[in-house]
């Protein structure tokens, strides 16, 4: 008896949907609640708008690239002060007779409280620097010529402000190193001729640091030079879109390689930021911010009496200065200096002609440099160099 293998039976032919028949799709899903609140949100604000902008961003790479991260990483300093200072406003009372106390109450009571004020304290000095690193390699790469005046010029007003967000802060806690700088530091504005003394009655709201000084301070530091601030970035943040990044002068621009901003740049500036909030973090943890004495303005004043170090060199060249320069008072010949300096820094985009045409300006360049090393010098200078304490 044999046997054989029958094959399966084959499978049944495929009906094909009749000409203009439309074929079966699957069954999209109902958009959940963030997907409507995103769709309500785009409807009403635009969202959606932004997305070929950033797309349409590119980056110029070259070897000088990696000055570009700067400009962001000041900005997110900036939010970090922002966010940091609001946590320390919901405990710190700004008069000379509980200053003090609240500061003191929020590092030793309050949970993490010494932790945010360290790197409010740390972030301030890592924005000045990061911002100062900004504008000297705008300035060596000549950034700030046409069509980028104006980016330049709210630069160096930034510069300017944040530096009085520095000084403002450095009295808040009430302690006797910041009572005693303060009164230096309001001290060297009386020196100009006719404004001078309103100038200083103004900041001290009155002849000396006192209370009132206290409150003023409080006052720049926590709305008015914030604002100011966030004013500037924004309109900063403005021209830098309309304009683009600046490309150095010498640097071909026929087959210049670039970066989309989003999200390849913008990823690489995050990577920035958790570096810096790291940085931050573990300054704060390993060095944290100290409160010092209570401040007494019948005391004397104690040793060491110096500012920030972002104000050393000024500092220290007015102590260096002769007290008379061609029967000008030593004191005001400094300060008009650093007026004028100031001044022709904020002008330079029209100072130099030469970068205006696209050339090399070596003179400036030079300039700029002997600058950055007499900041350094007049700096290490004020660490190193002990005075007497001032009576």
């Amino acid at each position: 008896m044999s046997s054989h293998l029958t094959s399966p039976p084959p499978p049944p032919p495929v009906a094909e949907p009749a000409r203009g028949a439309s074929t079966p799709h699957p069954i999209a899903q109902p958009p959940g609640r963030l997907d409507r609140l995103a769709a309500w949100l785009d409807d009403r604000l635009g969202f959606s708008a932004l997305a070929p902008l950033a797309r349409k961003k590119k980056v110029p790479l070259h070897r000088h690239s990696v000055w570009y991260y700067l400009g962001g990483m000041v900005a997110f300093l900036f939010l970090l002060q922002v966010a940091t200072g609001i946590l320390l406003l919901f405990y710190y009372r700004p008069s000379a007779e509980e200053a003090y106390q609240s500061v003191q109450f929020l590092m030793s009571e309050v949970k993490f409280g010494w932790l945010i004020r360290s790197i409010h304290a740390w972030g301030a000095n890592l924005m000045v620097f990061t911002l100062l690193v900004h504008l000297f390699s705008t300035l060596v790469l000549k950034a700030y010529r046409r069509p980028r005046e104006l980016t330049w010029m709210t630069g160096v007003a930034l510069m300017v402000v944040v530096l009085g967000l520095g000084f403002t802060g450095y009295l808040l806690p009430w302690n006797e190193v910041a009572l005693f700088a303060t009164r230096v530091g309001t001290e060297v504005p009386t020196v100009l001729p006719v404004i001078g003394p309103f100038i200083g009655r103004v900041l001290r709201g009155g002849v000396d640091v006192t209370g009132a000084t206290l409150t003023r301070f409080y006052a720049l530091h926590v709305s008015v030079l914030p604002a100011a601030a966030a004013l500037l970035i924004g309109v900063h943040v403005l021209l830098v879109q309309r304009h683009g990044m600046s490309v150095p002068i010498g640097i071909p621009q026929a087959n210049l390689r670039e970066l989309p901003f989003f999200p390849n740049f913008l990823l690489r500036d995050l990577i920035g930021w958790l570096v810096a909030l790291a940085i931050l973090a573990s300054m704060a943890a390993f060095f944290p911010a100290h409160l010092g004495v209570k401040a007494d303005a019948f005391a004397p004043a104690p040793a060491g009496i110096r500012p920030e170090w972002y104000f050393m060199f000024m500092f220290q060249t007015l102590k260096y200065v002769p007290a008379h320069v061609l029967g000008i008072e030593g004191e005001l010949v400094g300060v008009l200096g650093f007026g004028l300096a100031a001044v022709v820094l904020l002008f330079l985009p029209f100072l130099d002609r030469r970068a205006a045409r696209e050339e090399r300006s070596p003179g400036w360049t030079a300039a700029a440099l002997l600058a950055l090393v007499y900041v350094v010098v007049f700096t290490v200078l004020g660490y190193v160099v002990v005075d007497a304490p001032i009576q």
